[in-house]
C-alpha cells in the first residue's frame, strides 16, 4: 500500500486529517498512515462524554478529550500508542442474483477478510513475531488480551478503518481516565466495552522503542510502495477542520446525548445531592435534595442555571452574580462547583 506521513501529535488535527483524507483524497488502491497522539481520550461519535470519561481526572492531569467521527467506544492514547488508518475505495456491488451460486471449499472466516478490517495489521504483527488474532468486533487480541481497538466509517465511495496499537501505554492512567467514580449516571448513547488489555512491548523483545516498531510496520504495510502525493492546500484545510469542528465544545460535548446523573457531597450547609439532567451538554434540569440548611429554596438557583453549558468555567461565570449562600447556608460558589463536578 502507498502511504502518507503525519507527524502531528495534536489529536484534534489528527482526527481532522483522518476525515479530510476520507472525504477528499482518493486512490484506486488502499493507502495508510501511522500516527500518534499526546495523552488524550478519544470518544466515539455516538458516545456521551459525561458518562464515558473521568472528566475531573482529565482536567487535573492535562489530558485532552476529543471526539472522532467513527463509532465504537472510548480509548486512551499516549505517545506510546501507535494509531493506524487505512482508507480504501468500496468494492462495486455485484449484480443481484436470485439463485445462490454454489461455493466450493471452506468458507472464508469474516474475521480474516482483508476488506473493512485491520487484517493487514494482524499480518504485519505476525511477521514481527506477535501471535495476533482478530475478534468478531475486529479488535486485535494477543493471548486473550486486547492490544488494539477498531472503528470504521463510510463516506461516499470510500471507507476508513482506524484503530490503536498499544505498545507501552500507561495502563494505570488508561484505567483511571475511563473510570467515572462518585456519580450515578444514566445516559443515552454507546457505551465502551471494557476488556483486559496488554501492551505489544511484552511481545516484541527485539525492538528497543516504538519508533523501531513503527518503522518496521511501515515497511511491511508499504510492501515496496512509495508515499502518496498530498494536496498543497491540504494541511491548511485540515487545520480549518480542526478549528471549526474537532476542537470545539459543540462537537466534543454538545454532541452528547441525554444524560441524567447525581452527585452527592458534604458542604458547609450539610449533605447535598444534586440531580442533573443534560441534553447536548446543556443543563435541562437541576434539583437539590439532602439534609442541608438554607434561607431560600434552591429551585431559584436551579432555574437560573437552566440552559447553561455543563462545563466548570461556564457554570462558574453563571454563578458570579448568584448569592449561593442563600440557597446553601455558609456555602460558596466553589463549594457548589465541587459538588457538580
Amino acid at each position: 500500500m502507498r502511504y502518507l506521513t503525519n507527524k502531528s501529535t495534536d489529536p484534534y488535527f489528527n482526527l481532522a486529517f483522518d476525515e479530510y483524507c476520507l472525504e477528499n483524497l482518493f486512490s484506486r488502491e488502499p493507502y495508510f498512515f501511522l500516527w500518534r497522539n499526546r495523552p488524550s481520550v478519544i470518544i466515539g461519535l455516538n458516545q456521551n462524554a459525561y458518562s464515558e470519561v473521568n472528566l475531573p481526572y482529565l482536567d487535573s492531569h492535562g489530558i485532552t478529550l476529543a471526539r472522532r467521527v467513527t463509532g465504537g467506544g472510548a480509548v486512551y492514547h499516549d505517545l506510546q500508542n501507535l494509531n493506524y488508518t487505512i482508507i480504501r475505495r468500496l468494492p462495486v456491488p455485484e449484480p443481484f442474483s436470485p439463485v445462490p451460486e454454489p461455493v466450493e471449499g471452506p468458507s472464508c472466516h469474516p474475521e480474516q477478510s482483508e476488506g473493512s478490517s485491520p487484517a493487514p495489521l494482524v499480518t504485519a504483527l505476525r511477521r514481527l513475531g506477535v501471535p495476533a488474532e482478530l475478534t468478531g468486533r475486529n479488535d486485535i487480541f494477543v493471548e486473550g488480551r486486547k492490544v488494539s481497538g477498531y472503528a470504521r466509517r463510510v463516506s461516499g465511495k470510500q471507507e476508513i478503518i482506524h484503530g490503536t496499537l498499544m505498545y507501552d501505554v500507561d495502563i494505570d492512567t488508561l484505567t483511571k481516565v475511563l473510570d467515572t467514580p462518585g456519580s450515578k449516571m444514566r445516559a443515552k448513547g454507546i457505551g465502551s466495552v471494557k476488556s483486559r488489555v496488554a501492551n505489544l512491548k511484552d511481545y516484541l523483545p527485539g525492538f528497543k522503542s516504538l519508533d523501531e516498531v513503527q518503522a518496521a510496520l511501515q515497511e511491511i504495510l508499504a510492501a515496496g510502495d512509495g508515499p502518496m502525493d498530498f494536496p498543497e492546500d491540504g494541511l491548511e484545510k485540515v487545520k480549518e477542520m480542526r478549528d471549526r469542528k474537532f476542537s470545539t465544545w459543540e462537537f466534543i460535548y454538545g454532541h452528547s446525548h441525554e444524560a441524567d446523573f447525581t452527585h452527592k457531597a458534604k458542604l458547609p450547609c450539610g449533605t447535598v445531592e444534586a440531580a442533573v439532567r443534560l441534553d447536548r451538554g446543556l443543563v435541562k434540569g437541576l434539583t437539590f435534595t439532602g439534609d442541608y440548611l438554607f434561607d431560600e429554596p434552591a429551585s431559584g438557583l436551579a432555574a437560573a442555571l437552566a440552559g447553561c453549558r455543563f462545563e466548570k468555567m461556564s457554570m462558574a461565570e453563571a454563578l458570579k452574580d448568584i448569592p449561593v449562600s442563600r440557597y446553601f447556608r455558609d456555602s460558596s460558589a466553589e463549594d457548589l462547583l465541587n459538588l457538580l463536578f
